[in-house]
């Protein structure tokens, strides 16, 4: 059993009261509550998401710098985070994880990768095998939320002065949700 909730954003009241009237908040509201877009000349968020091709987020342009990684991983991208937080202003981080995660067992998908570099990019099986043995456990995730939120606090203690969001993004519904430790069963385990 997981050791965190998910919360659903369905109206205004839903977005917990650190987020609320801040860019993380408008992000929800942008995202699913359909709020009407301002007009930004500047970012006010850094959104760090995954890469996978069936995520889109409804919100304003200029509204956000966005870095995309396989499995939301920002540890590969933190000059670019200490960028957007130095030269960007920007003092808070939505970090979205999201549902059917490719990131998530990447060791059931070795030969896929292989015959995929081999077949589409060109690669020698050897090299296209070392490649994937080299790299893979380092961009290994695990469970998508335990991911979300180790990373997240990860962040929090880097940039101690920057308010960081953990968000799931729920594939099939393409709705944002929160995600918050589980008191509950934290205190039975």
């Amino acid at each position: 059993m997981s050791k965190y909730k998910i919360i659903s954003v369905a109206n205004k009241s839903d977005i917990p009261k650190q987020y609320r009237n801040t860019p993380i908040g408008l992000l929800l509201e942008y995202h699913n509550l359909n709020r009407p877009f301002e007009v930004y000349s500047e970012a006010k968020l850094l959104i760090g998401m995954c890469m996978d091709n069936r995520k889109h987020l409804h919100m304003p342009d200029n509204f956000s710098f966005i870095i995309r990684s396989g499995g939301a991983n920002l540890r590969y991208s933190e000059f670019k985070v200490s960028y957007a937080i130095s030269v960007g202003k920007v003092r808070h981080i939505a970090l979205i994880g999201h549902n059917h995660c490719g990131m998530v067992n990447l060791l059931s998908r070795k030969e896929e990768f292989i015959s995929g570099l081999v077949n589409n990019a060109g690669w020698t099986k050897e090299s296209s095998e070392e490649h994937f043995m080299n790299l893979a456990l380092m961009h290994e995730i695990g469970n998508e939320i335990d991911f979300v939120m180790s990373e997240t606090n990860r962040l929090r203690e880097r940039y101690p002065k920057i308010n960081v969001a953990p968000l799931y993004y729920q594939v099939e519904d393409n709705k944002l949700y929160c995600i918050k430790a589980d008191r509950a069963k934290k205190s039975n385990s």
